[in-house]
């Protein structure tokens, strides 16, 4: 594996880990009590907290890219002998 490697899959992971956080929390101005601009849509969210989502996303990510980078540093499943490699 190549560094070049290693960070296309951390930025994979972290993009897949960040969409599934996205959702988490969300509230409608119906569900927060708040009234609503002309224009709005009415599934927009009151308070994304992006920041905070992103911060926890890379977190999460930190921990499943270090799984993965152990998994194949150490050769942990064998894959090099499947696929013929040594």
């Amino acid at each position: 594996m190549t560094p070049f490697n290693d960070g296309v899959a951390f930025i994979v992971i972290y993009m897949a880990v960040f969409f599934c956080v996205l959702p988490f929390g969300v509230r409608t101005p119906d569900e927060a009590g708040e009234e609503m601009l002309p224009g709005q849509a009415t599934s927009a969210p009151v308070n994304p907290r992006l920041g905070f989502k992103a911060l926890v996303s890379l977190g999460i990510a930190a921990v499943l890219f270090g799984i993965y980078f152990v998994v194949g540093y150490y050769d942990l499943l064998g894959l090099s002998d499947l696929f013929g490699r040594s």
